[in-house]
């Protein structure tokens, strides 16, 4: 099993940055292959906003968020950050992380992640 917490969350001003954080902990290895980020604002879906390859060299981002949002991670740590720049009052929502041990093709579809982090609010005021 693997275990991920989300931190970094919070109140920010529109136009102002936020960093979160995901790490990753529990049986890891071979076991976080794509890792992403997804959000859900209240009373919609969970969406896709961004996720990356093992590797890192592969990164793909939602239309909504391309060019404000950028995500990385550090295998060796465990963690997955997503950077959230010039923030729009859109973007609050609960973040949340996901990963999964088996390869796919696709990124942006919530039932391809098999582990989840609880979320963690983002807030952002107009």
């Amino acid at each position: 099993q693997v275990q991920l917490e989300e931190s970094g969350g919070g109140l920010v001003q529109a136009g102002g940055s936020l960093r979160l954080s995901c790490a990753a902990s529990g049986r890891t290895t071979g076991n976080t292959y794509t890792m992403a980020w997804f959000r859900q604002a209240p009373g919609k879906e969970r969406e896709f906003a961004a996720a990356i390859s093992w590797s890192g060299q592969t990164t793909t981002y939602a239309d909504s968020v391309k060019g404000r949002f950028t995500i990385s991670r550090d295998n060796a740590r465990d963690t997955v950050w997503l950077q959230m720049d010039s923030l729009k009052p859109e973007d609050t929502a609960v973040y949340y992380c996901a990963t999964r041990n088996y390869y796919s093709g696709r990124y942006n579809y919530t039932e391809d992640y098999n582990y989840w982090g609880q979320g963690i609010q983002v807030t952002v005021s107009s």
